[in-house]
């Protein structure tokens, strides 16, 4: 809870610092610009997915098992050959986006005006590797503080270097607005784990491949597995800008940041601290258990008054955030924040297979769940625009437990404790409420209902809270 608290902190920042990017971009781009920087990010992410192998996930658990040794030889040894990987694969990233630049803006946008925008974009999956690699660093030997500081200041900086890009060219600012970012992150992220000694080793090309093949291996899987979510999001994105136009694949972007970058930051808070807490139980199937469904109790309780709030007032929220014209996405989030419910227990859930390194399960169960989301997607979008992707969000989370849930409980004896039951229930049929509420009953009664029902949710957080933490002594103790 502590880390979730200090990279809360963080996220909180970064949601605000997102905000107010993602207004400065609907103000000055549009939809339209929105849609080009959605394509623009979700190709380059293919190309990352490709070629990254991984290894910013499967290195954490490496790193973290090296530095609880508390051997500086070993932990030097394990750092050295990660590095050296770190560079190998940003560079592959960057040759192949550069060979294919031209191909990538047929198939992206249908014509090669964006060849040379996909030219110079290689050079950020460079930079967006190496800076991974140093956060890899940080989050495995705890450096948590360095960690949090190095994602503050990058947030900062990258805002004050994009917002002006954006005025002076409009859409012809974007390109250098993502190389900038990834170029400060870059720097940034190399200055804090400068701060973090790590013993000097000399490896050999047969040293640096006999230490990386484990982490290679499992981030192979984890690659691949990251590629088919990337990919499904870019053939959703192609397709809604085939049928729809560009603009509604700004809206598209626009609604599921909302929902996926604004409320999913907080996963990113509290799996900062969840996956290596969790790797190093992951020899005993009952921790494992354990700190799975406490994980699940906490997601749940902090997300649900969030969701809430954003069923009751989502109007606003749009407009707050970006404009009038992003309305069209409403009720798309009305149906996703429902998913969030289920996407926050299989979230919790999935982590055990990357924890206790079975790469061919979280592999297959990955796939499985992107086959049937891009299906989903493509038919919701096809019969019922942008609120049938909210639909497929929410049917394909629902999918998504039941299969992280029973492939755990077969292979690992996992099942959810009464308490874990207790609380979905209740916060979820408050937003099943609030959903109906904000559909069927008229201004402003809605907002009164909702209101209420905001309230609970935040009383029944509140009081679970307080059970496992002393949330209210620690808040007095605060005050004093």
């Amino acid at each position: 809870m502590k880390a979730t608290s200090l990279f809360g902190g963080v996220q909180v920042f970064n949601i605000i610092i997102a905000i107010i990017r993602s207004k400065f971009v609907a103000v000055l781009l549009g939809p339209a610009g929105m849609g080009i920087m959605g394509l623009l990010s979700s190709t380059i992410g293919i190309i990352s997915s490709l070629t990254n192998f991984g290894l910013g996930t499967s290195a954490v658990k490496d790193i973290a098992a090296a530095f609880g040794t508390n051997d500086e030889k070993r932990i030097g040894i394990v750092v050295t050959a990660f590095r050296q990987m770190v560079w190998i694969t940003g560079i592959l990233g960057l040759i192949t986006t550069a060979i294919l630049s031209q191909w990538l803006s047929q198939l992206t946008f249908g014509n090669k005006d964006y060849t040379l925008a996909f030219i110079w974009l290689s050079v950020s999956l460079l930079f967006n590797q190496i800076s991974s690699g140093q956060l890899v660093l940080l989050q495995g030997m705890r450096k948590l503080q360095y960690l949090a500081k190095a994602n503050l200041s990058g947030s900062f900086i990258g805002l004050f270097i994009t917002i002006p890009m954006y005025y002076l060219w409009g859409v012809d600012g974007i390109v250098p607005g993502i190389i900038g970012t990834s170029l400060v992150s870059l720097l940034l992220s190399w200055y804090f784990s400068g701060k973090v000694k790590v013993e000097k080793t000399d490896l050999s090309r047969s040293q640096t491949i006999s230490e990386g093949k484990n982490m290679l291996r499992m981030g192979f899987m984890i690659s691949l597995s990251g590629l088919l979510t990337v990919g499904a999001s870019y053939i959703v994105r192609i397709f809604i800008s085939r049928n729809g136009g560009v603009e509604q694949v700004g809206l598209y972007t626009a609604g599921f940041a909302i929902i996926t970058t604004y409320v999913g930051l907080i996963f990113n808070a509290m799996g900062t601290d969840y996956y290596p807490r969790l790797s190093a139980v992951a020899h005993d199937n009952s921790l494992c258990k354990r700190i799975i469904n406490q994980q699940a109790e906490i997601a749940l309780l902090i997300l649900a008054p969030i969701l809430i709030a954003f069923l009751i007032f989502i109007k606003w929220v749009v407009i707050i955030l970006y404009s009038k014209q992003f309305i069209d996405v409403n009720d798309m989030i009305y149906w996703a924040a429902l998913g969030m419910f289920f996407k926050a227990a299989s979230w919790s859930i999935s982590f055990v297979f990357l924890a206790k390194g079975v790469g061919k399960i979280y592999f297959w169960s990955e796939l499985a769940a992107n086959i049937y989301m891009l299906i989903f997607n493509l038919l919701g979008y096809k019969y019922w625009g942008l609120t049938g992707l909210g639909i497929s969000f929410l049917a394909s989370y629902f999918i998504v437990l039941i299969q992280v849930f029973y492939i755990s409980k077969i292979k690992f004896a996992f099942n959810f404790d009464i308490s874990f039951i207790k609380i979905f229930t209740i916060q979820f049929s408050l937003a099943l409420a609030g959903f109906l509420t904000t559909k069927y009953i008229d201004q402003p009664y809605n907002y009164i209902w909702g209101l209420a029902l905001i309230a609970i949710s935040v009383w029944q957080s509140v009081k679970e809270l307080d059970k496992r933490l002393g949330l209210i002594s620690i808040l007095r103790n605060y005050k004093h």
